[in-house]
């Protein structure tokens, strides 16, 4: 009998994951990984009701569980490039580190400590082991997770499980329903585990001190003061705490951050400055796929998005990216993701947009 270690979180998906795995006839035993000690009497993680969630379902399961900490290496990996990342002005996505630094990381080398055959999460999306590892996409298209799995290498695939690629989420919890697993209703957690509810500016204010600067338009017209470039993401048009005018309809909203005079830059109601043409990506990651030196494919610049047109330009380590159709608020810091098909072919951080 062949072992799976399940990646518990206290939710339905990973419950249902195990659930599954168990039905199949696999040895399961389920390991609950905290990432984040919280400091702050306040803080809004939920560790300890998310590993008394996992000890309910494997109790229903019958199988055995276990917990690990990995909060340093979350911290050192995860949390430092994020907090880098906002320093210089960009807009991180830490999901997708995580998954490679720690989820597909020392979690994976841990399970497989164990004596694990194979590693399961409940990761909305699918895998193809042959003589390469390829990533593909759930069925139901509103959950998939390949875009937050980007950066995972291939090796680190290589003994992993994705149970519930072919359910919808309406039949995952269906499932948890049906044998009494305590997380069958338990609302999704959203966000980073670091953040939870809490007031994103409060929370990061912790960490990086805010430097108070202008707000401009594009023909450098000073129409406000913001609080901190770390603060504001492109496109965004709420708290930004500017009045209307008189020149115009519409609502102001962020086109530009630059970080060599702090100064943050706005439009009122002309988006056109928020459509680009391109960008340039780096930290590529191809799994399960050998590119060609130029191809077209699709590809996703955040995780609710359609996927859009492009071309593919290899470079020196980098990609240029060019855009079939203008796109609305690609950010630097954040991923692009390409796929062909079904098959999701790996990604990159974008590093610069061309307008």
């Amino acid at each position: 009998m062949k072992t799976a270690v399940v990646g518990m979180s206290g939710g339905v998906d990973s419950s249902v994951a195990a659930l599954l795995l168990k039905q199949q006839g696999y040895n399961v035993i389920g390991l609950y990984m905290l990432n984040w000690e919280e400091e702050n009497a306040q803080g809004a993680c939920t560790a300890e009701s998310d590993f008394a969630d996992v000890q309910r379902v494997c109790a229903a399961l019958d199988i055995p569980y276990y917990s690990v900490n990995f909060s340093k290496q979350y911290y050192d990996r995860v949390f430092r490039y994020f907090l880098d990342e906002y320093r210089a002005g960009r807009t991180p996505n830490p999901d997708v580190l995580c998954n490679r630094e720690i989820k597909f990381g020392p979690f994976r080398e841990y399970a497989l400590s164990m004596g694990a055959d194979f590693v399961a999460t409940g990761h909305y999306c699918g895998i193809e082991h042959t003589d390469r590892h390829r990533l593909l996409k759930a069925k139901d298209a509103g959950k998939d997770q390949t875009y937050f799995l980007n950066q995972v290498r291939e090796s680190q695939l290589k003994e992993v499980l994705f149970p519930l690629a072919d359910l919808n989420k309406s039949e995952v919890r269906a499932l948890a329903e049906k044998y009494g697993l305590t997380t069958a209703e338990k609302k999704d957690s959203t966000g980073i585990c670091f953040i939870g509810e809490r007031n994103f500016r409060k929370f990061l204010q912790n960490y990086l001190p805010a430097q108070p600067g202008p707000i401009k338009t594009l023909d450098n017209k000073t129409v406000g003061e913001h609080i901190g470039l770390m603060y504001y993401t492109i496109g965004q048009r709420r708290g930004l705490n500017l009045g209307g005018t008189q020149d115009g309809d519409g609502r102001w909203f962020v086109v530009r951050k630059e970080l060599s005079d702090n100064t943050l830059y706005v439009s009122h109601g002309d988006e056109s400055p928020l459509y680009s043409r391109a960008c340039i990506v780096s930290n590529l990651n191809w799994i399960g796929y050998i590119p060609p030196q130029s191809f077209c494919c699709t590809a996703k610049f955040r995780y609710r998005q359609g996927e859009q047109q492009v071309s593919v330009q290899l470079g020196d380590g980098t990609a240029c990216v060019r855009f079939a159709v203008t796109q609305r608020a690609v950010t630097e810091g954040q991923y692009a993701v390409f796929y062909d098909g079904t098959a999701c072919l790996g990604g990159g951080v974008i590093d610069k947009v061309i307008y």
